[in-house]
């Protein structure tokens, strides 16, 4: 089943192009089915690559998902296109009543600034915090997930010493928690981020149970309330590619960067990337769907 998205959107065309089933919102008033109700808080300046990345892997499912995409009210964005915020999102004060199966909230280009200097940070507490009894499941990505750490448990994050940034490998705790259907026992994921939530004070909070682990990269995903809240460090939706545009886009900035780690055949930025972690970030968001898919109670009402 596909994803339902307005075909105006520019990912639109791009996923139809790749074969990625999606519906328009005019076709999918005849299915006499209760899609999945799913929201995106998008923080990501890359915004329509970030749209794309997230509504392909959504659209890998038998499910049928009606996205919404929201917006920081609070902030006004440099970065997508003019128009494209106001005419393909809605603000928190727009749904703030509505009730969702899940809620994805995406890492930020702020991750250096504390949360509190963050410009649009009162209005993602409230998101986070009316996600606790009006979502079902949230996926916090990166940024997103230090914050979601940070609001409900109170956990610090700390500046590395220099860029966590490449393709590593991860290990899975688990294998028979339901995000990690048919993995493998190691994995690969991207990880670009210069900040970290203090590990040690994850570890010993009795609410979390780390999933997965990387012994370059640290913790990689968290859960609390028995998979309601998942926390991602890195980026397993990102495209071949988005290593590196940022690693070229640091290199003209003149900003100190090394060549992000295990992503270039022999560590040469002349060379294509190699994509090696693409079957697990669809094995994952696909797990993600079916437990929400599972799980969520059929009337969206009782949710509690």
């Amino acid at each position: 089943m596909p994803i339902k998205i307005p075909a105006a959107l520019p990912a639109y065309e791009t996923l139809k192009q790749e074969n990625v089933f999606v519906m328009t919102e005019a076709r999918a008033e005849h299915q006499d089915i209760r899609p999945l109700q799913i929201a995106i808080v998008n923080l990501m300046p890359t915004t329509i690559d970030t749209e794309i990345q997230l509504l392909r892997l959504l659209g890998n499912t038998p499910i049928q998902v009606d996205v919404t995409l929201l917006r920081m009210g609070s902030h006004e964005s440099r970065n997508a296109p003019p128009g494209h915020l106001e005419r393909f999102y809605v603000t928190f004060e727009q749904v703030m009543h509505n009730r969702y199966d899940g809620l994805i909230i995406t890492g930020a280009p702020v991750e250096t600034l504390p949360f509190e200097e963050v410009d649009y940070w009162d209005e993602l507490v409230s998101v986070i915090d009316y996600s606790h009894d009006h979502v079902w499941s949230t996926l916090h990505i990166c940024w997103g997930a230090q914050a979601g750490l940070y609001r409900r448990y109170g956990i610090e994050k700390q500046q590395l010493p220099e860029k966590l940034f490449g393709i590593f490998p991860h290990k899975v705790h688990n294998p028979r928690n339901m995000l990690f259907r048919g993995f493998d026992d190691e994995f690969l994921a991207p990880q670009s981020r210069h900040t970290e939530s203090i590990q040690e004070t994850i570890r010993k909070h009795p609410a979390l149970s780390v999933e997965s682990e990387s012994d370059d990269a640290g913790i990689f995903i968290v859960t609390a309330r028995e998979g309601r809240e998942i926390y991602v460090t890195g980026h397993l939706e990102y495209d071949p590619l988005t290593l590196d545009k940022e690693y070229r886009r640091d290199v003209a900035k003149g900003l100190p960067i090394r060549v992000p780690r295990n992503y270039y055949p022999d560590d040469d930025p002349a060379r294509p990337p190699v994509v090696r972690w693409r079957a697990h970030a669809h094995l994952f968001f696909s797990n993600w769907i079916n437990y929400v898919y599972q799980e969520t109670p059929y009337d969206l009402a009782t949710l509690e």
